[in-house]
């Protein structure tokens, strides 16, 4: 499938992971409405349509990416995601690719010395990792199913998830998070199985130790650490790499139903 031409969403495109990939789809010709909670995110200037790199001025947390429209939006709330879905409806250009990035990961044990595992902070994370990809897919898929297909074989649109390693290699204190992403891994296929006679794929990317904002309040000894943790190659990924395979999924129609780890080969260990 082609990407320019075409309008996408990206949710958490404030930062990290939704940021690089909002900035690669713009960068290819796509339309881009990023949607993020971060304060101050729509109020982010935007460059024009010639520009490029990150808007002059703005921090990384606030700052739209040249040729994306910032919109202000929680992923749980129906309201905010339809918003984000007529803007990029409205763009002039079909909607054909939805990128969930946002999320949270808040650690915590089911029993420590600070007592039990609070249960509206195990809410929270399932409820923005999980419950709010799984309704950004579904207005963004209807969406998609009410444009024309790009081809003979019908195909209208790509969705791709995140989950994370830790849906298969939990550590301590990652009940709640690993919970969530497994879930966006196991809805993976039986999402692709209902969308495709709609003519759109589903595809999850489930990173390892990537070098986001999640990981910049960690000291340099304890990213030596965890980066020796790492088959190959010993190092974090990058926000860029994750972008790429985002737009490898669009160029190959024939990628569909599947988790593709994003981890050098890394197999976290309980702790």
């Amino acid at each position: 499938m082609q990407v320019a031409g075409i309008s996408a969403v990206v949710t958490g495109a404030a930062s990290g992971l939704g940021a690089a990939t909002a900035r690669a789809l713009a960068d290819a010709g796509a339309a881009v409405v990023g949607l993020d909670l971060a304060a101050g995110w729509e109020r982010a200037p935007l460059t024009d349509a010639a520009g490029g790199g990150d808007t002059p001025g703005a921090t990384d947390r606030t700052a739209a990416p040249g040729r994306v429209l910032p919109v202000a939006g929680d992923v749980r709330e129906p309201d905010d995601v339809a918003a984000a879905v007529a803007a990029a409806t409205g763009s002039g250009s079909p909607l054909r690719i939805a990128v969930n990035c946002a999320g949270v990961a808040t650690p915590g044990r089911v029993l420590s010395r600070r007592g039990v595992h609070d249960l509206d902070q195990f809410a929270r994370v399932v409820g923005i990792n999980l419950i709010g990809t799984f309704n950004v897919v579904r207005l963004c898929a209807e969406a998609m199913a009410a444009t024309d297909p790009v081809d003979d074989e019908g195909q209208r649109g790509l969705v791709v998830n995140t989950a994370s390693v830790a849906a298969f290699d939990g550590q301590i204190g990652q009940a709640a998070y690993s919970a969530s992403k497994g879930g966006v891994a196991a809805m993976t296929l039986p999402l692709a199985r209902d969308l495709a006679g709609s003519g759109i794929r589903v595809m999850t990317i489930a990173p390892g130790i990537l070098d986001t904002p999640m990981m910049a309040g960690i000291t340099e000894e304890f990213r030596t650490a965890l980066a020796a943790t790492v088959q190959f190659p010993r190092r974090f990924g990058r926000p860029d790499e994750y972008a790429a395979l985002v737009l490898a999924f669009a160029a190959q129609d024939y990628l569909n139903g599947e988790v593709v780890r994003l981890d050098g080969g890394l197999r976290m260990p309980p702790r």
